[in-house]
């Protein structure tokens, strides 16, 4: 497979990321922030900013979006008194009177690509809970209307954040997140001064900006709606990556867990979503694509702090990397990355056939795909004395390659049993009945 980009594609990349270098240059030390915001534009999701006030919030987020023509933006500052119709546009009084919740979106949230919300959590939780869809599913369901909106990213910003059932929601919404400090180092204050000297303390003026077409295109691509082109992402990086999931919430719940009980405070009951966990492959395949590659490799992996992580708070990023590390070196060292592709390559099979039985009176050349298939055939011929085989000599084919794979982790071992259980089944379908 050409794992190149295509030259329309490549030619995107470089203007974001000569856009990511500009607005670098106009917000000094906020290269991880950043990069965040800009991850969440690719992949079409949305950022929270927590800072104190006179940061600098929606200076970054406004020169970010003043990177970009041809998009809608809507602003606004929230506050307790503020009704839905803020953010949806006015009701139509005459539909009221009928008894119908309609808004006319014009000029809206919901007409708009790109959104700015400061001081979020000033919001009122009714106000908050009937934004919820909007943000999630790109949709204005209110009353009778349900229409589908042209958010691409809100960025949200807050100098506190409200813990409530609704706001723990919006916040699952958000998936970029980022607590963003003053910068107290000499050096940086100073650098701080030149720019804001420089522009007055307004946006810094790009001398080129790009069409949010272009950011479009690119994000369809990432996020796997591309009719042309696809960035794939090999069986074995999708488990490694849960893995690592897996381990970091576990280790940073434990160190919270601990914090708390020694009273330093903080939320010990960490998870990460199931949204969040499905969102790591967008996170993924764009970290590619800005690697000018439209696959994805292991090494990618490592860096999925730019969606897991609250950039500004060492210690979720120390724990991360500690995850990783660990997953890291003992599958490299045990082989255990080898193993995982042949098992999942296996599994690929499995589902095939689940979906279509006849391919069990194939043979076994037919019926499993080109990198299964040569380890396969090749085991086949030495431990059975066979190369093409019809249902049965498939059932023990597989049966007796799956058992004789001794497995180097637990989590192989876990996944070798799985597919032993569902080959039985395959094969012995009534036994479900019983």
């Amino acid at each position: 497979m050409d794992t190149q980009l295509p030259p329309h594609v490549d030619a995107a990349v470089t203007a974001i990321r000569d856009a990511m270098a500009f607005v670098e240059r106009r917000a000094i030390n906020r290269s991880e922030v950043i990069r965040k915001m800009f991850c969440a534009l690719l992949t079409r999701e949305h950022v929270l900013l927590a800072a104190r006030t006179g940061v600098g919030k929606s200076l970054l987020a406004n020169q970010i979006f003043a990177m970009f023509e041809g998009a809608r933006i809507f602003r606004m500052q929230a506050s307790k008194e503020q009704q839905p119709d803020t953010y949806f546009g006015a009701l139509d009084l005459e539909e009221l009177k009928r008894g119908r919740i309609i808004h006319n979106t014009e000029g809206s949230l919901v007409d708009s690509e790109l959104g700015f919300i400061d001081e979020i959590f000033d919001a009122n939780d009714y106000t908050l809970r009937a934004l919820l869809t909007t943000l999630n599913e790109r949709r204005l369901v209110r009353g009778v209307q349900d229409v589908p909106a042209k958010v691409h990213t809100v960025v949200g910003a807050a100098n506190y954040i409200r813990v409530t059932e609704v706001t723990e929601a919006v916040l699952d919404r958000f998936l970029y997140k980022s607590v963003v400090e003053p910068d107290r180092a000499p050096f940086f204050m100073y650098r701080i001064s030149q720019q804001f000297v420089l522009h007055r303390g307004g946006i810094a003026k790009p001398e080129k900006k790009i069409s949010f077409a272009t950011l479009q295109m690119l994000s369809e691509l990432i996020r796997g709606h591309d009719p042309e082109f696809e960035v794939t992402v090999p069986a074995e990086v999708m488990f490694f990556t849960n893995l690592v999931l897996r381990h970091y919430e576990t280790l940073l719940r434990r160190a919270r867990t601990q914090r708390a009980k020694e009273g330093g405070g903080g939320r010990p009951d960490f998870y990460i979503s199931p949204r969040t966990q499905a969102k790591t492959l967008d996170a993924l395949r764009a970290i590619a694509v800005m690697n000018r590659r439209l696959e994805v490799t292991i090494d990618d992996v490592a860096k999925m702090p730019v969606l897991l992580c609250t950039a500004g708070v060492r210690e979720e990023k120390e724990i991360f990397e500690r995850a990783h590390e660990t997953l890291a070196n003992h599958y490299t060292a045990s082989h255990g990355f080898d193993q995982l592709h042949n098992l999942l390559e296996l599994q690929d099979v499995i589902d095939r056939v689940q979906a279509d039985p006849s391919l069990l009176e194939q043979p076994i050349a037919q019926l499993a795909a080109a990198p299964v298939r040569r380890s396969l055939l090749a085991w086949a011929k030495d431990k059975l004395g066979i190369g093409e085989t019809a249902a049965e000599h498939n059932r023990r084919l597989l049966t007796e390659f799956i058992e004789g794979i001794n497995p180097l982790t637990d989590e192989i071992r876990l996944l070798k049993m799985r597919l032993l259980e569902e080959i039985h089944a395959i094969y012995n379908p009534e036994e479900g009945w019983r």
